[in-house]
């Protein structure tokens, strides 16, 4: 007799795991590789099992095809027409996939805390992660060999809802890892791979995930499973979360784990691109391999670390970049300048300005820029900005002078264009366009569009906007700032034939979200304006400790409430991927008024660009490069001022004007025999092919390659050839640098009058005799610098004339130079001296400097 009975139910745990049918294997493939994300056909493809599904999951497939029920799979294995549509997507995958195998050098390993690839991977919070998730798509589709190493967080960014008096409130809800497109990664012997990492009395240990963003492969590490102490666990709980010593953690886990975890894959890329200062201990974990693996010393070391290191940095002002106390640096990685070899002061020196400076925190930008050949910024206007951020480091040059460049950022267009645009430049872009190799010219093609088949796209996507946000309106769990009577006006007055502008973004305070509502009198008349009335859709989230960006959200909410404004100004919630792009696909014009210059690059406006939607800025970040006087509208460079609030009503001022005399009677010249207005078509038109065609991932994926990848691929291989030879030799006479420098002695140095009458038969005359000791001459260079002085007290040079070496006896060298300018004028003339080779790749790379 059974013995096991109770009165009571007896329960047992049960997993049912999905088994599809043989002809329906190709959704789990499919499901498991993020580039159905970016596919028409494949997000159509998983829609069709289940609509609902579809949409309840958030556009999930791996959450529908666990959900779907068996009497479903059945009917689709039977239906021939989900078959050959499966087939067709199929064979479009699997042909994209074997391209993988012609991959050539240079290989990339990309480091990033965040990647927004998809709203189904919650590992990203705003624009550093989407740019890097569409980074990613990019290297796909053009076929660059990249692998990529980020962190897989169990929270990751927190999902926004808000409350009925407006107050957004964070909900971290924790990621099913069964339900994502991330999959562990095991050992020949079926064992999780892992990866560890010393920390203060213990060891932390991170398992590999692997995520397949079509053919490039993104890496995450987690720490929240059993092999570690509690405390460990929280690293990967929250994206940018905790306390200053768990992002510490974090960044150690990203740069030393990551190093770790592509050495455990048997990855060893060429080239090592930090995006952000967060993972600059990758290069210090590279020194560490180069040393105790290669027999290296530390300052050859790291110079092949340096020649296969690129930083980019995100950041427009100096207190966005992360910084530890050195008590911090002590107590996480006090080990290792024993196990380098060297002293403490050396390892302080390579993230600070002044290594005895206790009180001065150790920089992780300035790590990154002295572990990285190349830095760059992410847009013309922020590699300037760049460039006096990290002046302190080379204080023998001008700000100007500096090696600092910039690739200005670009996006995925497959991912944030609409499909019916797509349909569109499939069609009459060519067929290179469909390829990812393509000339940008090829988008003049949308002027062969009729401006029927514009105004009628445009007229869908807005229509679908305006369902989109009225459904996300009805939601209680996310809407609760409108009464339900509110959401029924909103739903009468809200029209997807009015002007439309949009702003969405993060909401921090420098983004000035509501500079628009400066005069409430007159954006009222804007508005509800009988003849050109306007409406505005607000979406966005604020960092859960900035109490002012959530002030901020509050206020917009409190307005929208107005009876005079509702319908008309609606703050959307939930701001997340997939509202992004229904907002960029749907406006007709995406509002941007940061407070110059600290937008670095800003890229949803380009986003909106590749939907023909204009953008309406101040002239900051990509902007100051992508505006056109027919494709858009801007805040006069010109009116900059340092009174913020003086700027502040000037440029709300300039907006009202803009939309009132310029934009609304554009957009509502309406050709009565048409119905559409043939300027309003014009601009769209124009964004496609003027702005739009600049600012994509290919170009800036292009950009990469061939001013930082292969050329530091070119010199790496130099310098590493034959056990390192040539890495030693710079070394060898960077060192010699560094002991003889303080030791050059100036005997005579020749300057300029005061006063100096321009005359073809009177140059200047400049003569400096230096006695170099142990160096000789052609380890010193000598020149003159002709600079002038604005009148916020900056020194431009206007002109450099390096003096040649005139003659050479007992170790005295004579540079002579014979200078005639080529303007007059007040000039402040300095001259200076400098360390000099031909294998350094730019001055900065040892920044000696003696001024005269």
């Amino acid at each position: 007799m059974y013995k096991n009975q109770s009165e009571s139910p007896i329960w047992r745990s049960v997993m049912v795991t999905r088994h599809l049918p043989a002809s329906l294997s190709g959704l789990e493939t499919l499901c498991k590789n993020l580039w159905w994300c970016w596919n028409d056909d494949a997000k159509a493809l998983f829609k069709s099992i289940d609509s609902d599904l579809w949409h309840k999951s958030g556009h999930n497939p791996m959450e529908i095809l666990d959900k779907v029920s068996l009497k479903r799979y059945n009917q689709l294995a039977g239906d021939k027409d989900f078959l050959a549509r499966l087939s067709s997507v199929m064979d479009n995958f699997n042909a994209y996939m074997a391209k993988k195998s012609e991959r050539t050098e240079p290989s990339v390993g990309y480091f990033c805390m965040e990647y927004g690839l998809d709203t189904s991977l919650k590992i990203y919070s705003g624009g550093l992660g989407i740019l890097a998730g569409d980074y990613l798509k990019e290297t796909s589709d053009m076929n660059v060999n990249l692998v990529a190493v980020g962190l897989l967080y169990r929270y990751g960014y927190f999902n926004q809802r808000l409350t009925p008096q407006g107050n957004q409130v964070a909900d971290y809800v924790p990621q099913d890892f069964l339900k994502i497109p991330a999959e562990p990664v095991f050992d020949e012997n079926g064992a999780w791979k892992t990866v560890t990492m010393a920390m203060p009395g213990r060891t932390m240990t991170a398992r590999i995930w692997k995520v397949a963003v079509g053919r490039t492969d993104l890496y995450l590490l987690d720490t929240d499973f059993e092999a570690n102490s509690p405390e460990d666990r929280q690293v990967t709980h929250h994206l940018y979360g905790g306390d200053w010593e768990n992002r510490m953690k974090q960044e150690i886990l990203l740069g030393i784990g990551g190093v770790r975890a592509l050495r455990a894959l048997g990855l060893n890329p060429t080239i090592y691109h930090y995006n952000e200062g967060h993972a600059a201990f990758a290069g210090l974990e590279r020194l560490r391999e180069y040393m105790q693996n290669g027999g290296f010393n530390f300052f050859e070391g790291l110079e092949l670390v340096r020649a296969s290191s690129v930083f980019t940095t995100h950041t427009p002002v100096p207190a966005g970049h992360d910084a530890f106390t050195e008590e911090i640096i002590g107590r996480y990685l006090g080990h290792y300048p024993q196990r380098m070899g060297i002293d403490w002061r050396t390892l302080m020196n390579l993230g600070k300005i002044d290594a005895d400076n206790h009180d001065e925190k150790f920089s992780m930008s300035i790590l990154a820029a002295n572990m990285s050949q190349n830095v760059n910024g992410v847009s013309m206007l922020h590699g300037k900005v760049s460039q006096d951020i990290f002046a302190n480091m080379y204080p023998g040059y001008l700000p100007e002078e500096l090696y600092i460049s910039y690739v200005t950022n670009g996006v995925h267009y497959p991912t944030w264009a609409a499909k019916e645009w797509k349909k569109i430049y499939e069609r009459e872009f060519g067929e290179e366009f469909k390829s990812s190799h393509y000339d940008k010219s090829c988008f003049d093609g949308i002027y062969k569009v009729s401006d029927e088949e514009v105004w009628e796209t445009r007229r869908t996507l807005k229509k679908d906007l305006r369902d989109s946000i009225l459904e996300r309106l009805h939601d209680p769990s996310v809407c609760a700032h409108y009464t339900p009577s509110q959401i029924v006006t909103i739903a009468e007055r809200f029209r997807d034939d009015v002007l439309t502008i949009g702003f969405a973004r993060r909401f921090a305070t420098y983004k000035r979200a509501t500079l628009l509502f400066s005069d409430l009198d007159r954006l009222d008349a804007i508005v509800n304006n009988p003849e050109h009335p306007v409406q505005f859709i607000f979406a966005g989230k604020a960092h859960p400790a900035d109490g002012m960006g959530q002030d901020l959200i509050k206020q917009i909410v409190e307005i929208s409430k107005q009876d005079r404004f509702l319908g008309k100004i609606i703050f959307v919630p939930g701001y997340d991927i997939t509202l992004a792009k229904r907002l960029v696909q749907g406006v007709d014009v995406w509002l941007n008024n940061p407070t110059r210059p600290q937008e670095a690059s800003g890229t949803s406006g380009e986003k909106a660009a590749m939907n023909g939607v204009m953008h309406f800025s101040v002239l900051d970040g990509w902007w100051v490069e992508g505006y056109r006087e027919d494709a858009g509208w801007a805040l006069p460079l010109e009116s900059t001022y340092d009174d913020h609030n003086y700027q502040n009503e000037l440029d709300s001022a300039t907006i009202y004007a803009t939309i009132e005399n310029e934009i609304a009677p554009t957009y509502y010249k309406i050709d009565k025999a048409t119905g559409r207005s043939k300027e309003w078509i014009a601009y769209i038109k124009n964004t496609i092919a003027k702005v739009a065609s600049n600012f994509t991932t290919n170009r800036m994926l292009i950009d990469y390659c061939k001013q930082y990848y292969e050329p530091q691929m070119a010199r790496y291989g130099v310098l590493a050839a034959d056990g390192g030879k040539v890495a030693r030799e710079i070394s060898a006479w960077k060192g010699l640098m560094r002991a003889e420098w303080n030791n050059i002695r100036v005997i005579t140095s020749t300057v300029p009058d005061s006063s100096y009458v321009l005359s073809p038969d009177d140059p200047f005359q400049t003569v400096v005799e230096l006695d170099l000791g142990r160096l000789k001459p052609e380890d010193v260079g000598v020149e003159i610098l002709f600079t002038t002085v604005d009148d916020k007290g900056v020194f431009h040079i206007q002109e450099v004339c390096e003096l040649g070496l005139d003659k050479y006896e007992n170790g005295i060298a004579t540079y002579y130079v014979s200078i005639l300018p080529q303007r007059t004028g007040m000039y402040q003339v300095g001259t200076r001296i400098f360390p000099k080779n031909a294998m350094l790749p730019h001055r900065q790379d040892l920044p000696f400097v003696k001024w005269l």
